[in-house]
């Protein structure tokens, strides 16, 4: 089945490679049972879909299977919430599983767009998703920053029409996406506040190029949770 609006959201762990390197498998297991826990009783709460993990990636879906009409919105707003829920877990934890626990930060990428969803014949069948929106949001987790949500066009397109435009900020550089090209992304937080008095703002309230130099950096790291 074809889903035309849906917001997909691409997470993954910065830092993990290295840190699971130094621990034991079933430590690398209590950590991420305990937050992948904590991101699905996230989504049950605010209506998302959870889709798929792949080792540390954390792949989950807005407007299915049912319609929603504010999906990008609605995983911006679970996005933010796994960031500080991953901040909270990893500093419990540390004393559990060694040092350098709490230094695990997330980088998450969305994009909105159409996918096609279904499950394939065959053992162990399960839902998946499909289609060139799943690449694009995969690239805006890959190219993205550790405790930053980074959003294509297409998803920052709807969260402007949600009159929410205060909530991104332009990433300064393109971003040099495999198969894509260069791209003008974003980072989001719905943190942010309205930017309608600040010079440099648009009539969206998306800063403008210009105006993000003179902005601190908006990050979990420095005060949103």
């Amino acid at each position: 089945e074809v889903f035309h609006k849906t917001t997909i959201l691409f997470a993954d762990l910065a830092g993990f490679t290295a840190w699971s390197s130094e621990r034991e498998p079933s430590q690398v297991f209590l950590l991420l049972e305990t937050v992948y826990s904590a991101f699905d009783t996230i989504a049950t709460r605010l209506g998302v879909f959870k889709v798929e993990t792949i080792g540390d990636c954390y792949v989950a879906v807005t407007g299915l299977p049912d319609p929603q009409e504010n999906h990008a919105v609605i995983m911006v707003r679970f996005a933010h919430e796994c960031m500080v829920s991953l901040n909270k877990i990893t500093r419990d934890l540390e004393t559990v599983l060694g040092p350098g626990t709490s230094d695990l930060r997330i980088r998450i990428g969305l994009h909105s767009g159409p996918v096609t969803a279904g499950v394939l014949r065959g053992d162990k069948g399960r839902f998946q998703l499909f289609g060139d929106s799943m690449n694009t949001a995969s690239r805006m987790e890959s190219h993205g920053k550790h405790s930053r949500i980074q959003v294509s066009q297409s998803t920052a397109d709807c969260i402007c029409t949600a009159e929410k435009g205060h909530w991104l900020r332009p990433r300064k550089d393109l971003v040099n996406a495999k198969g894509k090209g260069f791209l003008q992304t974003y980072w989001c937080s719905p943190k942010m506040k309205k930017l309608d008095q600040i010079p440099g703002s648009t009539s969206s309230g998306v800063l403008s190029m210009s105006a993000t130099d003179n902005w601190k950096d908006l990050t979990v790291e420095n005060g949103l949770d």
